[in-house]
């Protein structure tokens, strides 16, 4: 597997210039360029293609300390979608005066196709011509699985707690992974999904994480903001979809399993995510005493 490594470049400039994936040179007059992370590769063959990663490593990463990380899978990592501004939430509440959450690695997975990687196949036919590359998400949760956590463990040392967090289509592949392979992740940041896809089927669906004999402690939040209908001839309001998933799981027999749910109705689908991840690092990790 070849795999190359870049430096992403954050460059301070007087005007905001703006921000890319490609490599860029360091302005001139001696300024020096901002690191916020490392561009990376990796060849998937459950995808057959090459996938960009974006990754924060936290301030003191060392990789030769023996030092194990959580880490944070976010979908939607591109550099020009939420890769930056959840980092800084992440680097924000590891300040030591605030030190609400621990010290962890953020992993971007840069898009390619999201509709093909992050809906499961629809029985809805109008759905099925309007976006014909869809329904793949099972190779594509399977390369989280088995190709790019262990790419991550071995390359990072990061091998301590897991999350994952998506909103939207995003939002719906971190519910389906949480209802169907519920032992990926131990918290879940479910932020407006689109569980209006195949007319609200993953609602319908059991799943091992509801039993009372799943043991692993898992964390959910599930945050919506004020967004309505979704378009289609199927009528879903985004926000019962997201309550009544916040109900599903809160019937569930489950006493390792804690649900977060949360009605932003200052925030709408295109201004909610930043807002709810925030609110999802109060609720998924309480204040420690004396703080």
């Amino acid at each position: 597997m070849r795999k190359r490594v870049y430096l992403l470049w954050v460059l301070v400039a007087f005007c905001g210039a703006a921000l890319g994936q490609a490599e860029k040179n360091p302005p001139g007059g001696g300024a020096k360029p901002f690191v916020l992370g490392v561009i990376d590769e990796i060849r998937s063959e459950e995808l057959a293609e090459t996938r960009v990663l974006n990754i924060y490593l936290p301030d003191g990463y060392k990789p030769d300390d023996g030092r194990e990380y959580p880490v944070v899978y976010l979908l939607d990592g591109s550099a020009d979608e939420d890769f930056i501004h959840i980092v800084g939430l992440y680097q924000y509440n590891n300040f030591p005066w605030i030190d609400r959450v621990p010290k962890s690695i953020v992993v971007g997975i840069a898009n390619v196709d999201r509709r093909r990687d992050f809906t499961f196949p629809t029985t809805i036919e109008a759905d099925r011509k309007s976006y014909p590359t869809t329904g793949k998400s099972a190779k594509f949760i399977d390369f989280i699985e088995k190709e790019l956590e262990p790419f991550i463990a071995k390359k990072y040392r990061g091998s301590g707690p897991k999350t994952i967090i998506g909103e939207s289509l995003g939002g719906l592949l971190a519910a389906e992974i949480l209802l169907k392979r519920p032992q990926l992740f131990d918290k879940y940041v479910i932020v407006s999904p689109s569980l209006w896809w195949d007319d609200g089927s993953l609602l319908k669906i059991d799943s091992a994480l509801l039993k009372k004999d799943f043991a692993r402690p898992t964390g959910v939040y599930i945050g919506v903001g004020k967004e309505g209908l979704v378009p289609g001839d199927h009528p879903h309001v985004m926000e019962v979809d997201a309550n009544l998933l916040a109900e599903k799981l809160g019937k569930s027999e489950n006493k390792a399993l804690t649900v977060h749910f949360d009605y932003l109705p200052q925030e709408d689908h295109a201004t909610v995510t930043h807002q709810a991840v925030f609110n999802a690092l109060r609720l998924l990790y309480p204040a420690k005493k004396g703080k």
